[in-house]
């Protein structure tokens, strides 16, 4: 059974950055697409950032260009450089692991969420 458990998270001042982190246990990490996504209070989850098995990466516009996705297949790992860090990126960032076989989903799993507090 795939785990994913997160790191990283914490509170910084506006402009500063942070470093995500996710492992991933009991799964074939380098044929799953990562990604990370966050969830504010009151609003939806959202995609911020995707990498896939193929290293392919897709940003939200709201992060180009201060986020930084990436992937170590040897370490089971998946990271989130965060720069330039705003008040508007405050929320509980989650780390996804997602595959598709014959058209199909086999795997959507979720890890615990790490909390990012961005203020003065």
């Amino acid at each position: 059974q795939v785990q994913l458990v997160e790191s990283g998270g914490g509170l910084v001042q506006p402009g500063g950055s942070l470093t995500l982190a996710c492992v991933e246990t009991g799964g074939t990490f380098r044929r799953n697409d990562m990604s990370w996504y966050r969830q504010a209070p009151g609003k939806q989850r959202e995609l911020v950032a995707k990498i896939s098995s193929g290293g392919g990466i897709t940003y939200a516009d709201s992060v180009k260009g201060r986020f930084s996705i990436s992937r170590d297949n040897d370490k089971k790992m998946v990271y989130l450089q965060m720069n330039s860090l705003q008040v508007e990126d405050t929320a509980v960032y989650y780390c996804n692991a997602h595959r598709i076989q014959l058209g199909r989903p086999v795997l959507n799993s979720w890890g615990q969420g790490t909390q990012v507090t961005v203020s003065s």
